[in-house]
């Protein structure tokens, strides 16, 4: 009676044993799941967060005029340090002015106009084209089709040239210099005769230019424009009488 009595006792406590341990699995499981359900609903918090996070820097580009005049500011006081280091010869120096005025205030095309002129005049053709480009999807000035085609002209892009000194050409029509611009990139394209049209309409207002008057006789020569050459020469003798080059090409002409 005294083994049946122990191990019934021993049976309960094994029985409580087991249904406290159960108890403690499925609290601690419980636990386990709240924990999870917080931290789902902390992840969704934190991505609602983050969604509206990203929309306020849109409500942000809207400046304040305080803002926008200290960015002036700071952009102004760069292009001037810029300014003064090209006069002074320090290249490197200049650009990274540049880049960091264009840092503070992307949208300062004038800053960009600049660099591109600054890229131009320091044999950069391919960044200074690069700019141009850019700067004329959003500012259609003449000078900068001029400059863009100088940038190409450079680069031995000449179709691409011709169609840049085109526009600036088309947006300043009387313009004698823009005309031969335009026609020395169509000569070094190979488009003589539009060459010629557009250098005689240059020489009827710089009657003097003996230089484009000598382009001019180039051009009819390719053309076998003999005597369109010919009278194009006895322009520049006219002005230049003692121009070897030119007697020596009217008197090549002559036996033509």
């Amino acid at each position: 009676m005294a083994v049946v009595y122990i191990l019934v006792l021993v049976g309960s406590f094994i029985g409580i044993f087991v249904i406290l341990s159960i108890r403690v699995l499925l609290r601690n499981r419980s636990v386990r799941k709240f924990v999870r359900s917080i931290r789902q609903r902390a992840n969704i918090s934190e991505n609602y967060g983050a969604v509206m996070s990203m929309e306020t820097p849109v409500q942000r580009t809207q400046k304040s005029p305080r803002t926008s005049a200290i960015e002036m500011q700071q952009v102004s006081t760069l292009v001037r340090q810029a300014e003064k280091a090209m006069a002074q010869g320090r290249l490197e120096e200049t650009e990274k002015l540049f880049i960091q005025a264009l840092t503070v205030s992307p949208e300062a095309f004038d800053v960009q106009a600049q660099l591109a002129k600054f890229y131009l005049d320091t044999d950069r053709y391919q960044k200074s084209e690069a700019l141009y480009r850019e700067i004329l999807l959003r500012q259609d000035d003449i000078t900068y089709h001029a400059n863009l085609g100088l940038a190409y002209y450079k680069q031995s892009k000449f179709p691409e040239a011709c169609g840049s000194y085109k526009e600036a050409l088309a947006r300043d029509p009387k313009s004698p210099e823009r005309a031969a611009a335009l026609a020395r990139a169509c000569i070094a394209a190979g488009h003589y005769l539009d060459a010629a049209v557009l250098l005689e309409k240059a020489c009827e207002r710089l009657s003097r230019d003996t230089e484009l008057l000598g382009l001019l006789a180039e051009c009819y020569e390719q053309l076998d424009a003999i005597d369109n050459a010919k009278e194009a020469y006895m322009r520049i003798n006219k002005i230049e009488p003692y121009n070897e080059h030119v007697k020596e090409r009217l008197s090549v002409l002559a036996k033509m």
